[in-house]
């Protein structure tokens, strides 16, 4: 899994990979040239982009005659927020403890 959530992770820390994750989930479906018709890249940075989205698990292609369409698989997702809730819990669990540590001393000084 730990894999998974880098390659999600290294996926979606470009913009524009943002971008083309926000509108297929607004949408369901787009092609590399309407993607990029609303980006500032080329179509074939748009294909690469969605190269690293398919790489990370997170579209999937389906062709019918000479279009490929892009669809969002938001199940990696999953995966990462499972690890940011895992990390903040461990982070809500050492907070907790500096503030029972604090209000300890506070008592006692």
């Amino acid at each position: 899994m730990r894999d998974r959530v880098n390659e999600v992770f290294s996926a979606l820390a470009d913009p524009n990979r943002r971008f083309v994750v926000e509108t297929l989930a607004a949408r369901g479906t787009a092609t590399a040239t309407e993607l990029a018709g609303e980006l500032p890249v080329t179509r074939q940075a748009v294909a690469k982009h969605l190269a690293a989205l398919g790489y990370a698990g997170l579209v999937e292609s389906s062709r019918s005659g000479r279009e490929t369409r892009y669809r969002l698989t938001p199940e990696p997702l999953t995966d990462a927020l499972t690890w940011m809730e895992r990390v903040g819990a461990q982070w809500d669990e050492r907070l907790d403890a500096l503030r029972s540590h604090l209000v300890e001393r506070r008592e006692r000084g």
